[in-house]
């Protein structure tokens, strides 16, 4: 069985809006990020487990507001309290985590296609996620994350990087295109290559 990506009839590639006469490290990269596992943890409030001793890809689950736990394939994104979001380009961890957290102390739901996924890198990312998105973005940094809405729509914000600024964005699939094309709007000003 194939898998149709979220954005798959929109997401065209080449280069767009004011591009011209700029090098390439000042032009937006935007990309459609595809084929990642991607499961919500969610610790139940009667469980007694302590989470300390978690360890999944070798990291750690933590409760520390906004934070990220990354390595090179997988990233745990704190999403509330005893709420992650696991995203890795290795699919067989699913199985190390539903041998690891017991069904009675979590919830383990995999949403690996039930969300479009957007990634935005370039000296001028953080102004294309503030033409959009009510947080002060000058105080993001790599390995933060944050729920929000970018122009009515909601998204979760995850800064991968900050040398250039690196930021992947996660939407439901059936927003997938508005944000698309939100996104793509307001990268216009800077010019951007779509891969």
């Amino acid at each position: 069985m194939t898998t149709i990506s979220a954005l798959e009839s929109i997401h065209t590639k080449g280069f767009f809006g004011d591009y011209e006469n700029k090098s390439k490290d000042e032009i937006l990269k935007l990309t459609e990020v595809k084929n990642l596992l991607i499961i919500q943890i969610v610790k139940y409030k009667k469980s007694i487990i302590s989470i300390k001793d978690i360890k999944i890809d070798n990291l750690n689950l933590k409760n520390e507001v906004l934070n990220v736990r990354s390595n090179i394939a997988t990233r745990i994104l704190w999403n509330g309290p005893n709420n992650w979001l696991l995203v890795s380009t290795k699919k067989e961890l699913l199985k190390e985590i539903n041998e690891k957290l017991e069904e009675t102390d979590f919830a383990i739901t995999n949403l690996s296609h039930s969300r479009a996924i957007i990634e935005i890198e370039g000296k001028n990312t953080k102004e294309i996620l503030k033409k959009g998105c009510p947080f002060n973005f000058n105080e993001l940094e790599k390995n933060v994350c944050l729920n929000s809405t970018y122009n009515g729509i909601s998204v979760t914000i995850d800064m991968l990087g900050d040398n250039p600024d690196k930021v992947r964005i996660f939407t439901l699939r059936s927003f997938g295109e508005s944000l698309h094309h939100s996104i793509t709007d307001a990268c216009l000003e800077f010019g951007y290559k779509s891969i």
